[in-house]
């Protein structure tokens, strides 16, 4: 498993947070109990199996629900 940080766009709103939650949450190898979206901080916490998915396809269904990405840090 690795452990994601990832920096969006600041948030507009609660709702912002629950679509990128459920977006995040679709995606096969997402640790569900591990996802955190923070919306003062505007940034995503997830742990994913990195051997069903990787960041990028992370970071694009982020960004296809019309947030964006500013940056990740994967350990």
């Amino acid at each position: 498993m690795k452990t994601a940080t990832i920096q969006l766009e600041p948030l507009a709103c609660p709702s912002c947070m629950q679509k990128i939650e459920g977006a995040v949450k679709a995606l096969e190898g997402i640790d569900k109990d591990t996802l955190k979206v923070l919306f003062n901080s505007s940034k995503v916490k997830v742990s994913f199996d990195e051997n069903k998915l990787a960041i990028d396809q992370i970071e694009n269904a982020i960004a296809n629900m019309g947030y964006e990405v500013i940056k990740s840090n994967v350990r």
